[in-house]
């Protein structure tokens, strides 16, 4: 698609069209009615063509739009895109030209004219933003296209409103616009504008996310880096974000301590039995399961109670005494759990450095989307939340595993959903004896689970354990280093071209082997 621009001043927003180019759009010209605007030499640079109409003094409005007419007529383009050109047009030239498009700097049909930003901030409102509309022969009257909401603050003045509007409304909004008509996705008619596709959902067309500043961060990941916490007033399940802190004389949670936090809950909200978790940079140094909170604990902790130092511990019951004092015993940065006993937490309490976090009833999962920043933009999927059953495991090898086997697995593929990939994990019942996570060969995780379970691990080791792995193998290599660890029976996704040499190495070394049909990478 083609573009005519008309500007009288900067035309910043053409100019950040040409440059960002939505839907591929390109300038055929740009035009202005004032000798020597800024947009023309922004426009030269790019290499796009300029022509200036300046109004007579004594020229009618219709004899300029003629001559402005005239010399657009030497151009094809197929949308024209206003942007500050300081003239109401006449239905004579609308009539003649192309759908034509403007920007206003507020959400219209409030505060229209040219002095949008102090109406904005005289009458108290605290949101703003910006309009894309069709222009028509009235002032900012014509149908919406799209809009942009941007909020307005204590202390702003014209200034500081109008830079905001345009860099993170106009800049938004404006080229959205303009790419919904490349697209072909835009119907102009009878004064109304539809826009194909242009629905909600669980992936709406567009985002408007809107969160409060709840904390400045003493620093970020590094020391210098600024942070702060924005929180999510609507988010009713059970999270980090919006956790009493029980001994209030603790120092804050820092950057790292929210995001391994977060991560050490998400991992024991999967459980339905007494739960314990023990997280470090966001990966579990261990795991388990078991009758009481304390023995999940502790078989948690023997997992690798040397990377548990200065961790982060979840459970997922009320914390009791006998808990407490089993977590006291090596240092921890942060406790979290559903609720505590008072000599729980007088036990806490002794530690001055430990944190305790009370997050409430676990049970509700209202959170489905997550979603990871990227520099220009966001990806957004879906929690994994999907669950693996006795039923949803097939079989593959010769022998088919024993159910002490069957119960590892099924708990092995909970925990390995919080494991960073390439991502290996050993178990032994219900608890986790080695974690390969992170790596860049699925074999050389199979390695690190290992070699954590044979050295690092207390009171147990990788003889006759259960080994996860949150994708295929693509090779019999991994199959061979988990024989040679001791590892009876493998669960993976399966779907690899090589599954076949894969199942018939694990036959060869009397391994029973399940394929789960689903992936479980993490990769944030």
């Amino acid at each position: 698609m083609q573009l005519a621009g008309m500007a009288s001043n900067r035309g910043r927003n053409l100019m950040h069209i040409a440059d960002r180019a939505p839907g591929g759009v390109e300038f055929a010209v740009v035009l202005s009615n004032t000798e020597g605007a800024p947009v023309l030499e922004a426009a030269s640079e790019r290499g796009i063509p300029t022509e200036v109409v300046v109004r007579g003094d004594d020229e009618s409005r219709e004899d300029h739009e003629d001559r402005v007419r005239e010399r657009l007529a030497e151009y094809d383009f197929d949308l024209v895109t206003m942007d500050g050109y300081m003239r109401i047009l006449t239905e004579r030239f609308l009539d003649a030209m192309p759908t034509i498009l403007n920007v206003h700097p507020s959400l219209l049909p409030s505060f229209p004219g040219h002095d949008a930003h102090e109406q904005v901030l005289e009458s108290g409102v605290r949101l703003s933003g910006c309009t894309v509309h069709v222009v028509d022969e009235t002032v900012d009257g014509g149908p919406i296209v799209t809009q942009e909401p941007i909020p307005v603050f204590e202390g702003d003045d014209a200034d500081s409103l109008k830079e905001r509007v345009l860099y993170e409304g106009e800049f938004a909004a404006y080229p959205r616009a303009v790419r919904w008509f490349a697209e072909d996705r835009v119907t102009v008619a009878d004064g109304e504008v539809h826009v194909e596709g242009d629905t909600g959902g669980a992936f709406p067309a567009r985002r408007v996310v809107s969160n409060d500043h709840g904390a400045s961060l003493r620093y970020g990941e590094n020391p210098h880096q600024d942070a702060a916490l924005y929180t999510d007033a609507a988010c009713t399940e059970a999270s980090i974000v919006h956790a009493d802190q029980l001994n209030e004389g603790a120092k804050g949670l820092s950057y790292n301590n929210y995001n391994d936090a977060d991560g050490a809950l998400d991992l024991i909200k999967e459980f339905d039995e007494p739960a314990a978790a023990v997280i470090k940079h966001t990966n579990p140094a261990g795991c388990a399961t078991a009758d009481s909170l304390a023995e999940a604990y502790d078989r948690a902790l023997s997992t690798d109670a040397m990377s548990a130092f200065g961790g982060v511990v979840a459970l997922n019951r009320e914390c009791d005494a006998a808990t407490a004092e089993r977590i006291t015993d090596s240092f921890k940065e942060i406790v979290v759990a559903p609720g505590y006993t008072d000599s729980a937490l007088d036990v806490l309490f002794e530690k001055e450095n430990l944190r305790v976090l009370r997050v409430g009833d676990l049970s509700e999962r209202s959170e489905t989307l997550v979603e990871k920043p990227l520099t220009g933009g966001r990806l957004v999927q879906e929690r994994d939340l999907q669950p693996v059953s006795r039923e949803d495991l097939e079989f593959v090898t010769a022998r088919d595993p024993t159910e002490e086997e069957v119960e590892s697995m099924l708990f092995a593929w909970k925990v390995i959903k919080h494991v960073k990939s390439n991502a290996i994990l050993f178990t032994d019942g219900t608890e986790t004896v080695g974690v390969g996570m992170g790596q860049v060969s699925r074999v050389d995780a199979v390695r690190l689970a290992a070699m954590k379970a044979e050295e690092h691990a207390e009171g147990k080791g990788p003889e006759g354990c259960v080994m996860a792995s949150d994708a295929f193998f693509p090779f019999p290599d991994g199959i061979e280093e988990a024989a040679a660890a001791g590892i009876t029976a493998v669960v993976q996704p399966g779907g690899s071209v090589n599954d076949e040499d894969v199942v018939a190495t694990a036959d060869e070394h009397g391994m029973a082997m399940a394929f789960t049909g689903q992936r479980a990478f993490r990769h944030d």
